[in-house]
């Protein structure tokens, strides 16, 4: 018996022995597989607990469709998230790899080839290949999905084999990079059929799995992403009717991420407990557009820089410091290709504005000038209007106009001056045409935006997008008044969220809270 007892020890000790020695050499494996790339980032990611986080947010989708329609509020969450692009955009606004890990360009700058990388699933375990890609170009030239005639320089795109494709231009498009990393250039699941209004399959890292319109939107980890896991496995989107009912929500801890309005009040956010609050920058603008139909006294470049020196730029900003991020001289942004200060192109200079506007005779200007102000920037519209008040020759009539209503009021061309907010990148264009709501013409810019939209290098391309901007400023079509700000605030001990243009964009992989 003895003996017996003895010998089942030993294996016991030998049993314990082997299983601490195996739970060491994995713990080293993964460590060394990690540091080396032997193992992935995501691979680990695996490996941590069930994680869940919820993200507050206003304006929520009423579709998660983004082929038809300009979706900005489904494509803020659901681009980069869960469907992908060939390239994409980095915090700082330039391109970077997307599903494509590199790409070379013909010296004529007409041919574009791109070059997959490994091991691309969708989120339905479907292989991503060439084929998807050839596919989803076409459907959305053929199908006029939202921003397709960004893509009219496209004249064929095809698969040189699994991993490689090749884009033809018929003329250079140096904003072709841009344009595929927004909802266009999606790549979509050729094989798969599903109702892209209630749901999604992508290639990002995370997948849709329910959607409560109006409600939220939860994400849950792609388990056969390509790149690093998510560090959350569940991200719930919620949607509130204002940021009074999106703060609450943060202050009680329902949601651990928010993402205000830009003009939510800082006092608001200050009186929150537990709670960081950022800001970042944006591509989105502020400014004061004309009306230079050939019946507006606005038609007069005269008139236009007399006004834009009576504005006190500097002053706004100041005032402005829940909103502003810097301010602006010109239709480029800091963040945006071919940016250049022009803030000193029409320095706050009162006596000056009034010498200019002794050229004109008080009947030059037969009635007062109509300035459209959306009503949520009420306030600003009275501060503009205050020192424009100054100007000596024209009446001022200020006509605030709900924000749902601004867009009509523009086309119904009823007004001298607007204070508007201008999106977009690389969009120059509105300059350059006479179909436009502000009436503006000029022959010198239209010659440069023809030269610019077909530069066939970056350096060209950044060159001639400075001068088009300094024309355009100095001419006056608008008072540029600053580039807005967005906010976001979490609960304390988050981190890995965007800061910038987060407005448009908002990457949540590398969410998580500890």
């Amino acid at each position: 018996m003895g003996a017996r007892h003895t010998t089942h020890d030993g294996i016991r000790r030998w049993a314990i022995f082997l299983s601490v020695a195996v739970a060491l050499f994995s713990l080293l494996w993964v460590g060394w597989g990690t540091l080396s790339g032997r193992i992935t980032t995501s691979f680990v990611s695996q490996l941590r607990p069930y994680s869940t986080m919820s993200v507050g947010l206003i304006d929520s989708p009423q579709s998660l469709d983004l082929r038809k329609n300009d979706n900005e509020q489904a494509s803020r969450v659901l681009l980069g998230n869960v469907y992908e692009t060939l390239t994409t955009r980095t915090q700082s606004n330039t391109i970077a790899p997307g599903l494509a890990s590199s790409w070379t360009v013909s010296q004529d700058a007409l041919t574009y080839t791109f070059h997959l990388r490994s091991d691309l699933r969708f989120s339905n375990e479907h292989v991503l290949d060439s084929a998807d890609v050839v596919w989803s170009l076409q459907a959305a030239l053929t199908n006029h999905y939202a921003g397709y005639d960004k893509l009219s320089a496209l004249s064929s795109v095809s698969a040189d084999d699994a991993t490689t494709v090749s884009l033809t231009l018929s003329t250079p498009d140096p904003t072709l990079l841009r344009t595929l990393s927004t909802p266009v250039g999606i790549v979509y699941d050729k094989e798969a059929t599903y109702d892209h209004a209630t749901t999604a399959v992508g290639s990002g890292p995370f997948a849709v799995s329910d959607f409560e319109k109006g409600s939220s939107i939860t994400l849950q980890r792609n388990k056969h992403y390509w790149g690093t896991g998510s560090e959350t496995s569940q991200i719930t989107l919620r949607y509130y009717a204002d940021d009074d009912a999106l703060l609450d929500s943060l202050d009680k801890n329902v949601v651990q991420m928010a993402l205000p309005s830009p003009t939510v009040s800082s006092h608001r956010l200050d009186s929150l407990s537990d709670v960081t609050v950022v800001s970042g920058a944006t591509t989105s603008k502020v400014l004061v557009a004309f009306n230079m139909d050939t019946e507006s006294p606005f038609s007069d470049s005269l008139v236009r820089s007399a006004t834009r020196r009576l504005i006190d730029t500097k002053a706004i900003v100041k005032s402005r410091a829940d909103d502003a991020d810097s301010a602006l001289g010109g239709p480029i942004s800091p963040l945006e290709p071919g940016y250049e200060d022009l803030t000193g192109l029409f320095p706050h200079d009162v006596a000056k504005a009034q010498s200019m506007m002794t050229f004109y005779g008080t009947s030059y200007f037969s009635k007062p000038a109509v300035f459209l102000v959306p009503k949520s920037y009420s306030a600003l519209g009275t501060t503009i209007v205050d020192q424009l008040k100054q100007n000596g020759r024209y009446a001022i009539s200020m006509r605030v106009v709900p924000d749902a209503k601004m867009a009509d009021q523009l086309a119904a061309g009823d007004f001298s001056m607007a204070l508007v907010r201008d999106d977009g990148t690389d969009d120059l264009s509105r300059f350059a045409t006479t179909d436009d709501i502000y009436h503006y013409e000029n022959s010198e810019v239209q010659r440069l935006y023809a030269s610019t939209s077909t530069a066939t290098s970056e350096d060209a391309y950044e060159t001639d997008l400075r001068k088009l901007a300094s024309t355009i400023s100095k001419d006056a079509p608008c008072a540029w008044l600053y580039t807005r700000k967005n906010v976001v605030a979490t609960r304390t001990g988050v981190t890995g969220y965007p800061r910038n243009m987060t407005d448009d964009r908002i990457d949540l992989a590398g969410l998580t809270q500890d």
